[in-house]
């Protein structure tokens, strides 16, 4: 799983999340099979369960929601701890949470397998629009810096009396957060420029190119393939 091209690994990993969005809700099965594929790989690229599990649970606030779908949705009512909900609304919530896991659970393994440069070249490799990938590589890179610059404007604002945990602070949260907006927006025309000085042509230079070959194609197929053959049955036998 480390090893493969990231192309592959993208390629495989879209594949998997679209197949699972597919899947019929009344499938559970299908979803059973999906989780157990997913786990193979996460077993064949030895990560640890409790890594992977407290990075996807970044998704329950999310999905959060789901659990009022029962209450508010229509259709036949039936009761859950002697709660009268919607039946409709309880399958549509589950649906929700298995299809949320597993999606954020996919991303995770790639993230955990894959650096992030290596993702932009591999998208860039599957033809996505070079200023899409551009943009999101320095969003990446310049991320932590504007946190460091929020951190240390958030330490300067304490040390001048203000505590911006209370809502009759939000004056100078307000333009403490224009002041980020400006030196960022600033900070980003000094280095655009910078590079074009250097020969920036639109396109970030790959330092060691490398194509997929046909059986990283192959192995990266594997995950999408099983699960697709999985959704392909349960939409026959519905």
């Amino acid at each position: 799983m480390h090893r493969l091209a990231p192309e592959a690994k993208v390629a495989g990993v879209v594949g998997f999340v679209v197949v699972v969005a597919l899947t019929p809700a009344t499938a559970l099965w299908a979803f059973g099979v999906h989780a157990l594929a997913l786990a193979g790989v996460i077993a064949t690229a030895r990560l640890r369960p409790g890594f992977v599990a407290s990075r996807a649970a970044v998704v329950v606030p999310f999905i959060a929601f789901a659990a009022f779908v029962p209450f508010v949705a229509s259709g036949e009512r039936t009761e859950v701890l002697g709660v009268a909900v919607s039946a409709e609304g309880l399958v549509a919530a589950r649906t929700i949470l298995l299809k949320a896991v597993l999606g954020t659970t996919t991303s995770v393994v790639l993230a955990a397998t894959t650096e992030v440069p290596a993702i932009m070249a591999g998208l860039a490799r599957l033809k996505v629009p070079a200023p899409i990938t551009t943009i999101a590589t320095f969003m990446v890179r310049y991320l932590e810096v504007l946190a460091g610059e929020l951190r240390r404007m958030r330490t300067a604002m304490a040390a001048r009396g203000h505590n911006p945990r209370w809502l009759w602070q939000a004056r100078p949260i307000a333009a403490s957060a224009g002041a980020l907006f400006v030196r960022s927006y600033e900070r980003g025309e000094r280095v655009h420029a910078a590079m074009l000085a250097r020969g920036f042509d639109g396109t970030m230079p790959v330092i060691h190119p490398r194509r997929a070959t046909a059986a990283e194609w192959a192995g990266a197929a594997v995950l999408p393939a099983v699960a697709g053959l999985a959704t392909l049955a349960a939409v026959v036998t519905t």
